[in-house]
């Protein structure tokens, strides 16, 4: 059966996540909720209006239906998803240790998601999308996840779908070496790389100085946008027409978890609506603050009719 179209295809894990209050070892109540970061985009994405389908794998188990249940209440597509009986559902821990430091405690090994399969992947492809967004964090997770997302790269290719990839590099699940190997062949099939000022170095060629020159190396390499995220700096955006600056929008900060998955929908649904690359960055930074100022991976994400909310003054009520 064909799927309804949609816009974005995101392809990753997404786990339930438990949130404490203080260190994990003093006990204590724990909030429940999920978290991933390609479903944290889908989210982002949906409520700015577009339509994503999120395709992955959960176990057959509650945990997977507090997973289904969360996104398909956020109008994300679910028709590309699978179910296995054999493996569960991921867990991450967050703990907040200090207010500008969280430490995140994985339990991902063996997973369901870590067990995606390329014959998964094929179904969210009919019809295909208009983009299909990836994170360097997915093909961390097992052999299998990695061959699914080089199966998902063919197959965008073959479609004509545009290429996003987050570098979202992620320690705890691979070295720096086995990242920027896996990432660099994916480079052939990028149209959009969003990545940090650290993790840029992760998908030079071996040698390539990594120094301020390194968006212009991926540019010749054949990416078509370099988004690099500066945190309280802002953003910037390479091109072959230039470099385009924003700063980041002033917000109090409560949680920074979630802010770069906000950033790429924002940036992702500037780039659906044919802005350029200024809105672009603008609609980025704007999601990101959002993420910042609120509690949580994707629940702060705004709705396209509250983006203008960062514009009114401070202690303004809307009634």
């Amino acid at each position: 059966m064909t799927a309804a179209p949609c816009e974005v295809l995101t392809l990753g894990e997404t786990m339930v996540a438990l949130r404490g209050g203080g260190p994990l070892k003093l006990g204590g109540s724990l909030e429940v909720s999920v978290a991933g970061a390609e479903s944290n985009v889908a989210i982002g994405l949906a409520r700015l209006g577009h339509t994503v389908r999120w395709a992955g794998a959960v176990g057959d188990d509650e945990a997977g239906e507090l997973v289904l249940r969360t996104l398909r209440a956020e109008g994300v597509d679910l028709g590309a998803v699978t179910r296995d009986a054999q493996a569960p559902t991921g867990l991450v821990l967050f703990e907040p240790r200090l207010p500008e430091v969280t430490r995140v405690h994985y339990y991902r090994a063996d997973s369901a998601g870590s067990r995606l399969t390329p014959e998964a992947v094929e179904p969210a492809f009919a019809p295909p999308p208009r983009v299909l967004h990836l994170t360097g964090i997915t093909p961390a997770l097992g052999p299998s996840a990695a061959r699914a997302c080089r199966h998902a790269l063919r197959l965008a290719r073959d479609h004509g779908t545009e290429v996003c990839l987050d570098v979202n590099h992620r320690s705890r699940l691979w070295s720096r070496a086995e990242a920027s190997a896996e990432l660099r062949a994916w480079l052939p099939y990028v149209d959009v790389l969003i990545a940090s000022d650290d993790e840029l170095p992760l998908c030079l060629p071996e040698g390539t100085p990594a120094d301020a020159s390194a968006p212009r190396h991926l540019l010749d390499l054949g990416v078509r946008e370099v988004v690099v995220k500066l945190g309280a700096a802002g953003a910037r955006a390479h091109t072959a027409q230039g470099e385009v600056h924003r700063p980041a929008r002033e917000v109090r900060a409560v949680d920074a978890v979630g802010a770069g998955d906000a950033f790429v929908a924002g940036y992702l649904s500037a780039l659906l609506d044919g802005a350029d690359v200024t809105a672009r960055l603008d609609r980025a930074v704007t999601t990101g603050a959002f993420a910042v100022a609120s509690r949580g991976d994707w629940e702060g994400a705004p709705t396209r009719s509250e983006l203008h909310l960062l514009e009114a003054p401070h202690g303004t009520v809307v009634r």
